[in-house]
């Protein structure tokens, strides 16, 4: 009985010895036929791409584009807008279709809060012809924090969107910072609605 304890000892030593080899050959095989960049490569690839169906759905943000005036494009809501400050310090709010032409506004509620945070402005927006056309201009600065409130129409929820209004030009094309199409790394492009 004993001799027959230590051979069946023996033996599952022996086959626990055997897979462990195996299993370590085929391990270290897989890792030598593999690389794992690549594979970390793709699979961050697949999330950028996944997360960029996510956030986009149903648009094609494949390449930025400035307003049909040359403002910064909000994408957050449907229809998407257009702001754009006037040389008059107004700013102006034109909505777009999914083409980027103009369309007129319907029932969509628009406030900003803007300028100084100790002392800042309110403004609210009229219709006038196809825009929305803010009460009063906006004061003088060339980098003003903006709170943006959208109300699409009297059932959604309001979006805001929070961006710092850099009326400067951009150094490498043809909009004003806020606006900016490009990938320069301006101090603007955290918002941007790419």
């Amino acid at each position: 009985m004993k001799q027959r304890k230590h051979l069946l000892t023996a033996l599952i030593t022996i086959a626990l010895l055997t897979w462990n080899t195996s299993y370590a050959a085929d391990d270290h095989d897989h890792d030598a036929g593999h690389d794992h960049s690549a594979h970390a490569a793709d699979a961050h690839d697949a999330h950028k791409d996944a997360k960029s169906e996510d956030d986009h759905s149903g648009h094609d943000h494949s390449e930025a584009k400035a307003g049909p005036n040359g403002g910064r494009i909000i994408t957050s809501v449907e229809p998407h807008l257009e702001f754009y400050l006037t040389e008059e310090r107004m700013i102006q709010i034109t909505f777009l279709n999914d083409h980027g032409e103009l369309i007129a506004p319907e029932e969509q509620v628009i406030s900003l809060i803007g300028g100084d945070r100790q002392n800042p402005i309110r403004l609210s927006f009229t219709l006038k012809g196809s825009a929305l056309i803010s009460d009063k201009a906006l004061p003088e600065g060339n980098n003003l924090p903006i709170v943006l409130s959208i109300k699409p129409d009297a059932k959604s929820k309001t979006v805001r969107e929070k961006f710092n209004l850099n009326h400067s030009d951009c150094p490498t094309c043809k909009y004003k910072e806020y606006a900016c199409i490009c990938e320069h790394g301006g101090e603007d492009h955290e918002g941007h609605d790419h």
